[in-house]
């Protein structure tokens, strides 16, 4: 690997798939937990490309050209053993901007051109409205959530539920759309969905590059934890802490709603694609904002169930643990032998081992921080310790506590990088 501005040559198509099958190999032993050649490592990091190449974040998140430049650059350079295509989580700024979504500032739209995208916290469903999103989530979403969100949908808060409605008054809901108002706003959303479908038909056939390259993805689809997705999306922060102590069966109720909803919708993105990983980051189940009582009753069972359906499915749950989870160790060790991926950012990942490591594959977790201001010794040295620890016979991803943040500096990059070839051989 090198790190100057030259990047390395493409491989040729032979060479290419050769590499391919050596990185699927090596990343379906250690999720069996068998023990591969080698510790694998993956390249994931929303801005971090962006930089290495030169260009800002705004035109990471506007053009996608740049995009895939940047990225087909950084991953030639670091040959990693799989790469998550950042188009999903980077390409969002035309479509947003379109819609005028409210919901997080990002870099060309309330944000200086090299800033991290920021989400804005909400409140977007009373809590007296938890019977309506129960009752009919999808109209709750397309007539309330949405126009709260979004000021294209604003129109559409005045339409009536569908529901109901019989004979031909079924058909008839089409008059909602005649008026001036909504059809000036079905033709805004419109062209929101031309942009979003110019960025996806471009994020695929960058994926199918990715892999002509010899690349596997690092994954596709991607989900969320019940309690995260109303309190993420709807009730907000402070609104979804309340609602455990003054509406739980109301919480309960709605999650055991959105359960079948959230697998459903993995199953359906991961439908066609190589990568059968789905991506499932936690936000509000770590120690500090829960106890781990409440963690026993409104969190866990219900993540649980949304990860038993995707393994149902054939899929993979790759589980971000986001913030500190260590008191929930030992509950989590409730999922099937080998069959999915635990991911810790800030967790100790030792004690993990331990109580984890005959169970589930884990990830990371080099610290943000070493890599942002840390020495390449350090970084050398930590992830010695990683591989040696933590991947002692087998089942472990070495990887940064939460993806490559903007701000590493390169040579700690590189560092991390090599470490897999230079300390992570079995043999």
């Amino acid at each position: 690997m090198k790190n100057d501005a030259t990047m390395l040559s493409a491989p040729s198509a032979e060479q290419a798939k050769q590499a391919y099958a050596a990185r699927e190999r090596r990343l379906a032993d250690v999720e069996a937990l068998k023990i591969p050649d080698r510790v694998p490592i993956s390249y994931s990091s929303p801005f971090w490309h962006a930089r290495y190449a030169g260009i800002s974040n705004r035109t990471a998140m506007y053009d996608y050209e740049a995009l895939a430049a940047a990225t087909r650059r950084t991953v030639l350079d670091l040959q990693p053993d799989s790469v998550n295509s950042p188009y999903e989580a980077t390409a969002l700024g035309p479509t947003l901007e379109i819609l005028d979504y409210r919901s997080m500032q990002w870099p060309g739209h309330g944000l200086p051109d090299n800033r991290p995208y920021q989400y804005i916290d909400g409140e977007h469903m009373s809590a007296e409205e938890y019977g309506d999103f129960i009752e009919d989530p999808s109209w709750f979403l397309f007539t309330r959530y949405l126009p709260r969100v979004c000021e294209a949908y604003a129109p559409l808060a005045k339409l009536p539920q569908l529901a109901g409605r019989t004979s031909v008054r079924v058909p008839f809901y089409v008059r909602y759309f005649g008026e001036p108002e909504t059809a000036a706003a079905l033709e805004r959303i419109a062209e929101a969905g031309r942009e979003a479908n110019r960025m996806l038909d471009r994020a695929a056939t960058f994926q199918q590059e990715l892999i002509d390259l010899g690349f596997p993805l690092g994954r596709h689809a991607s989900t969320v934890a019940p309690y995260d997705y109303l309190g993420d999306y709807l009730r907000g922060s402070k609104g979804i802490m309340l609602d455990l102590r003054r509406r739980p069966e109301k919480l309960l109720e709605a999650m055991e709603r959105i359960i079948p909803m959230l697998i459903r919708d993995a199953v359906q993105r991961a439908a066609g694609s190589p990568c059968k990983l789905v991506f499932m980051p936690l936000h509000w189940g770590t120690d500090n904002f829960m106890s781990l009582d409440h963690f026993k009753t409104f969190y866990w069972p219900q993540l649980r169930k949304v990860m038993l359906g995707l393994i149902a499915a054939g899929l993979t749950p790759l589980v971000f643990w986001e913030g500190q989870c260590g008191s929930r160790f030992e509950t989590i060790a409730d999922v099937p032998r080998a069959k999915c991926i635990y991911w810790f950012e800030r967790s100790d990942l030792f004690r993990a081992k331990a109580v984890l490591g005959d169970i589930t594959c884990l990830r990371g977790n080099v610290p943000a921080s070493m890599l942002i201001a840390g020495s390449v010794q350090e970084v050398r040295d930590y992830c010695r310790k990683l591989i040696e620890v933590v991947g002692k016979g087998g089942g472990f991803m070495l990887d940064a506590a939460t993806g490559i943040p903007e701000e590493a500096k390169n040579e700690n990059v590189f560092a991390m990088f090599r470490a897999v070839h230079d300390f992570g051989r079995y043999d």
